[in-house]
């Protein structure tokens, strides 16, 4: 059974730093293009960042373009969200998912973590 599990969530100032983990258990996630997606309270769930398989292309939503950087070892199974200088509006439920295919989620999701940026 493939499993995507997060890990570093929490509640952080707004301007403050956060790093999320997402390890998986799919055997064959180093040749999977991975994405960290998001869903805020009444809205849909959003693409936040994207990385191909081995690490070369990375895709950020303009909303987060600068403060967040996306990154994987596949000798770990796991990519990394580092989101920085945090905002309310980036207060949400953090998932990871693969393999997606440009903006579109794969087969597999994490729990997700929250994440809450207070003002």
């Amino acid at each position: 059974q493939v499993q995507l599990v997060e890990s570093g969530g929490g509640v952080v100032q707004a301007g403050g730093s956060l790093r999320l983990s997402c390890a998986a258990s799919r055997r064959t996630f180093s040749r999977d293009n991975m994405g960290w997606f998001r869903q805020a309270p009444a809205k849909e769930r959003e693409l936040v960042a994207g990385i191909s398989w081995n690490g070369d292309s990375t895709y950020y939503a303009d909303s987060v373009k600068g403060r967040f950087t996306i990154s994987r070892d596949n000798a770990k199974n796991t990519i990394y969200l580092q989101m920085n200088s945090l905002k309310p509006e980036d207060t949400a439920v953090y998932y990871c998912n693969g393999p997606i295919e440009g903006a579109t989620p794969g087969t597999y999701w994490g729990q997700g973590t929250q994440v809450t940026v207070s003002s």
